[in-house]
This record gives C-alpha cells, structure tokens and sequence, in this order.
C-alpha cells in the first residue's frame, strides 16, 4: 500500500511537471512567407525567425517555408484558411492585399481584420524606379510619352501595381502595368533585359539587396517619385508626391484617397497568425515579436544587411486593420480604379 501511495504521488508530481510544461516546449513553428526568396519581405521574415524562438517560452525552433503568388495572397489564403490556429504557423504577408478584398476579388479568402495580428518590423515609403537610359528623366516626361512606360508588378493590391495606378489618378501620367510576375526579383530581371522599364517598390528594398547596390553604382536606374511626406536622404533628389500634387494642382477629391492607400506603409512588414489563436499564446507572439525587434544580437545582423527596424505592435496593426477595412462605398469604388489592370 505505501508503494502504491509513493508510486501515485510520484504520477501526480509528474502531471504537474507536465501541466506546468510551456506550450511551445519541443514544438516548431512554421512561418509563411508570402514572398519569393532573396526578396525584402523574405529576408526579414528570415531575419525574424532567426531570433524569435529564444524570445518565446519553450524557445520553439523556428522554420521558413516560401509561398509566393498572386502577390502573397497564395501565403495569406493559407495562413487565414488551412493553417490551424494553434499558434504554430505565423506569415509574413504583403501589407497591401487589404485593397484585393475592398474590392471583393474572387481570390480572396482571408478577412483582413480577422488575422491575429503580431506586429510589424518595419515601416518604409515607396519609390518608383526608370531605367535611367530611357528619355524619362522626371513623371513630367513620362506625362508627355506617346506610349506609356511597362511597369512590373506580381499582381493586383501590390505596390507594383497601385501605386503607378495612384499617380495616374493624381498626377496624370500613363503606366503600363504588366502583372503576374512570381516575385521582385523576377521584375527586376525584366527590367535588366529591356522587357520592363519601370517598378514601384519601397524604399527599404532598394537599399537593401542586388540588384540595386549594383544599379546605384553604375547609374543603371533613376528615381522619379518617392511617396513619404518628406524627401528620404537617400534618394533626395527625387520629389514626393506631395510636392508634384502642388506642381500639377491635384484637386482635393483626388488626394482624399491617399490615407487608404498609404496605410500600406504603416503596415509595414507585417507579420500575422491564423484567426482564433488562443488569447494566451497571441498574447506570447505579441511579446515574444517585440523582443525580437529589440534584441540586440538581431539589430547587429539587422545593420549589417542594411535592414531598417522600426517595430509597429499587434495591437497597432490590428486597429490599423478594422480602420482601412470601414470604407464607404464612394472610397471602394476609387479603389477599383486602382486596382483596374
């Protein structure tokens, strides 16, 4: 009989061993990127997953599974519908597709302000890039073309494709968008072959990776327009929108939808779980994601990849989230036109 009490109270000891065990204790968790590999969004998702497990109770290993397309809305399909919400599978997904479902396009299967949002690891303005041995040397030339310049994109509700939309809308110039591209890089080649001319990506990116640390060496590109309220150094000769709006006398009815649109940059990099994570392992996420953002040893690989860290919060994103997604049907209907292709 004591043996047997001994042996019980030794069972009990070890269910309370077990119970007090973290979830994330010997388990891995997949993150989604909704990119093509090599691209900014992958290489910061990469970067992520590098240092998060030592931030999250149980230090899970961590592990990065590329599914690109449909400019991510392939990855945020799957991240909202077939993952399961168990806090195991988190994506990196483009911060733009909010606009795919304003529109109702068939493709989407994700509600934008359901994602359990977990933060964001960077926020960047956009630019717009020319081959620099075409005679566009301002939008104010590509205002006056003939034949619209051919601008890449990997689909609709991507920077690719709304933002020449935008200044069109705006600023009055014609763009060919040629979509369908698998990722930037396979643009960017395009560019190099003479098959594209022009490509609209952040500002990030393009002090990111090759190709462009080559291009700004030999002059092979020219920035013609950024998107931030204020010149980035780093690209201080080219105008805002702001400033050619002024130039051009864009009305205000015109500039009304530039909130919407640009709410892609406070988006960021965003990083998301399937709806319906338990609140207790969401609330981990949240906490482990911004550590990560604040650890050292990631800021050190961050600087040297020249990756920019300005963290945004899951709770400022899910706000951000539920506010683009209240328009009116006026507002949805200019949408469209931007995401006409």
């Amino acid at each position: 009989m004591v043996a047997l009490l001994f042996f019980l109270a030794f069972l009990a000891a070890q269910s309370n061993l077990w119970a007090q065990s973290p979830f994330y204790q010997g388990k891995t968790i997949t993150v989604v990127a909704a990119s093509s590999a090599g691209s900014a969004y992958d290489l910061y998702a990469r970067l992520m997953a590098q240092f998060m497990g030592k931030h999250i109770p149980g230090h899970p290993n961590f592990i990065v599974q590329n599914m690109q397309g449909a400019g991510s809305i392939i990855g945020a399909n799957y991240i909202y519908g077939v993952a399961k919400s168990d806090g195991l599978v988190i994506g990196a997904i483009q911060p733009s597709i909010y606009f795919n479902q304003l529109v109702k396009q068939p493709e989407v299967k994700y509600d934008w302000s359901k994602f359990t949002w977990l933060g964001s690891s960077d926020k960047s303005d956009h630019l717009l890039y020319m081959r620099a041995d075409l005679p566009y040397r301002s939008l104010a030339d590509v205002r006056r073309a003939k034949e619209p310049p051919k601008c890449g994109s990997t689909g609709a509700g991507t920077s690719g494709s709304y933002l020449p939309k935008l200044f069109e809308e705006t600023l009055g110039t014609k763009f060919m968008i040629v979509a369908g591209y698998k990722g930037g890089g396979e643009i960017d080649l395009a560019v190099e072959r003479g098959e594209l001319q022009c490509r609209a990506l952040t500002i990030q990116a393009y002090h990111t990776r090759e190709p462009y640390h080559t291009w700004r060496k030999t002059g092979f590109a020219r920035i013609l327009i950024q998107t931030g309220t204020t010149r980035d150094p780093r690209i201080a000769d080219a105008p805002t929108i702001y400033e050619l709006m002024n130039e051009y006398k864009t009305p205000e009815s015109e500039r009304r939808l530039l909130p919407l649109v640009f709410a892609s940059s406070d988006f960021g990099r965003p990083v998301v779980a399937p709806p319906g994570v338990p609140t207790a392992r969401t609330k981990i996420l949240r906490e482990a994601f911004l550590k990560t953002m604040n650890d050292p040893e990631l800021l050190a690989e961050a600087k040297r990849k020249n990756l920019d860290i300005t963290p945004s919060t899951g709770e400022e994103l899910e706000a951000l989230a539920k506010q683009v997604m209240a328009q009116t049907p006026e507002v949805v209907a200019r949408v469209k036109i931007l995401m006409d292709q």
